[in-house]
């Protein structure tokens, strides 16, 4: 077979950065003024995602020095609904996988899926809310504003999630999941978070926007009556800044790793174009890809291959790695159980290209508009194939490094990932 030349690509995106991140999160939680509302000896909780966030670990240090400094007793929480194989040692891990340790941060990691039911919504919704933290003197809500992966609105991913779905553990998160069947996910989150700002001691949030090279672009601190007004301004900051592919129709994505460290769906719908239909792009996406291969799993991920559903080819060794015990929980909580469907599994990355540019219509092979990644988070640059050729003649906002090359495969079938050589992994399973 002919397969498309490869010539790399690097994306230029208006990407304001932050260089000192605990830096700015003194300044920023400085500017609350919180030494008068926390008492010595008093516990902070602070939330901490599943996501893979830069910087996270260091914020997260800086979140607990400026409240010890204060005088209070940080404490961490690991929040992220059923992630974590829905146990508590499972979402201690992911944190401590991400360098969050009670040896960095000088806090007590305080992980348990056990909440407590605060009260009911208008709707009719037992509100859960971690127990560890209810039992804090204070909270501290951080997280990543950011385009959900599944819902629209003014509110998607933020603050408001954290506290719906990171705060709610397991238990809440199923509820959530299944009352948006029957309510919409503003009318949800607001009637959420409305009760426990007002019975959970919430003293402030930490805001976190990263730009499109998966960098710190913003960090504020907010006050809980401003979260509401501000999580919707940072919403639209955020979709200005987010990551993109560089061409919006492409017969073959192939990206190298999902997972629930790079988005919630393993790989983010906002980028691909599968927001709102698993297999196909609709109108109110940016982007059609008529076929996705997935090549692999993050080691972050633990086998939670959430999302892996939503492509159409994957390859063996990929589908070996897969904790289908982890991946089911979270599907089904989340509402969406064919993200945890298992794509056409081939032999090898040779094998599953080949067999893809089969089904994406009568281009031929060698024409084929290719796009390979190595996820939805870093794509500033790609290998594109040379069908593109004519288009990248007229963008400024692209730059080609190399002249086109034949696609890369190892002695085992398997492509190169677009940063670096094959992994030792991947040949270790090859061998088998």
């Amino acid at each position: 077979m002919t397969f498309p030349r490869m010539l790399r690509l690097r994306q230029k995106f208006d990407a304001p950065r932050i260089d000192d991140p605990a830096g700015e999160v003194e300044r920023q939680l400085a500017s609350l003024d919180l030494g008068g509302t926390i008492k010595a000896g008093e516990t902070v909780a602070i939330t901490v995602g599943s996501r893979g966030i830069a910087n996270i670990a260091e914020i997260i240090k800086a979140t607990c020095d400026h409240f010890r400094g204060l005088g209070g007793v940080p404490v961490i929480i690991p929040s992220m609904g059923s992630h974590g194989g829905g146990t508590a040692e499972g979402q201690r891990e992911i944190i401590e996988s991400y360098g969050i340790t009670e040896e960095f941060t000088g806090a007590e990691i305080r992980s348990s899926m056990e909440t407590v039911i605060i009260d009911t919504t208008p709707q009719g919704i037992p509100v859960h809310f971690d127990k560890n933290a209810f039992e804090c003197d204070h909270v501290v809500v951080c997280g990543r504003v950011k385009p959900h992966t599944g819902f629209v609105g003014d509110i998607e991913s933020g603050l408001h999630k954290m506290m719906l779905i990171g705060l709610g553990k397991h238990a809440g998160a199923k509820i959530y999941h299944r009352a948006i069947l029957d309510y919409s996910f503003l009318e949800i989150i607001t009637a959420v978070a409305d009760v426990v700002l007002e019975k959970c001691k919430v003293i402030c949030g930490l805001a976190l926007v990263e730009n499109a090279y998966d960098e710190t672009g913003l960090i504020e601190a907010v006050a809980p009556g401003d979260f509401l007004e501000r999580e919707k301004e940072l919403l639209a900051t955020s979709k200005e800044w987010m990551p993109r592919l560089p061409f919006e129709k492409i017969d073959l994505l192939v990206v190298d790793e999902i997972g629930k460290n790079i988005s919630g769906s393993g790989m983010d719908t906002n980028v691909v174009g599968r927001k709102f239909r698993d297999h196909a792009a609709t109108d109110r996406d940016s982007v059609s890809c008529k076929r996705i291969f997935v090549r692999g799993l993050t080691p972050e991920t633990h086998g939670n291959a959430c999302g892996l559903g939503m492509a159409e080819f994957t390859n063996q060794r990929t589908v070996d790695s897969v904790n289908l015990v982890a991946t089911r929980i979270n599907a089904v909580t989340g509402g969406h159980p064919t993200a945890a469907a298992l794509p056409v599994a081939l032999p090898n990355d040779r094998e599953a290209v080949e067999t893809a540019l089969q089904t994406v219509g009568l281009v031929e092979m060698d024409r084929s508009r290719v796009v390979q990644i190595s996820n939805t988070l870093h794509v500033g640059e790609v290998l594109v194939s040379e069908a593109f050729a004519e288009e990248l003649a007229s963008r400024d906002d692209l730059e080609v490094m190399t002249e086109p090359q034949e696609m890369e495969f190892d002695e085992y079938g398997n492509l190169y990932p677009v940063h670096g050589q094959a992994e030792p992994a991947l040949l270790a399973s090859a061998e088998v």
